[in-house]
């Protein structure tokens, strides 16, 4: 139940993201910032982006993806049609992932001590998916105020 729960909430809020980026109407505000506004929207999904292929994707799914988090916020002015199809492609690999885990790998302590403690994985991915939320939430505010 908790699995697909986080399969709904987690795509759901990837899908979000990117209804914000085609909302954008200009393309270049994507990558905006401007006064205390640090983090921009296009940095913030290729952030979300990594977050999930590296701590679902690779850790639980073993996909072999390796995050470069410094890039997540140092790279500018990728194409909004790139961002979108990496944001489509983590839906595909975030349900894969999940699908494949039993109740046994969710109450199980998850592979790595992200917070210096131990949590069970199911912990962890509801944190991702508020995590998601969290940054879904600022792609829209930056929208609305820089675009």
């Amino acid at each position: 139940m908790l699995k697909e729960t986080l399969i709904k909430l987690i795509s759901r809020d990837l899908n979000g993201i990117i209804d914000e980026i085609n909302q954008y109407k200009d393309e270049s505000c994507l990558w905006k910032t401007e006064g205390s506004i640090t983090n921009s929207a296009g940095n913030i999904s290729l952030h979300v982006v990594s977050n999930l292929n590296h701590f679902i994707g690779a850790i639980l799914g073993e996909s072999g993806y390796v995050r470069n988090r410094e890039l997540e916020f140092s790279l500018k002015n990728i194409p909004k049609a790139e961002l979108i199809k990496d944001l489509k492609a983590t839906i595909v690999i975030v349900e894969k992932t999940l699908t494949n885990l039993s109740t046994e790998d969710l109450q199980a302590d998850y592979k790595l001590q992200v917070f210096n403690a131990p949590m069970t994985t199911e912990y962890f991915l509801v944190h991702l998916s508020s995590h998601l939320a969290y940054h879904l939430g600022q792609i829209n505010y930056h929208r609305r105020l820089l675009d």
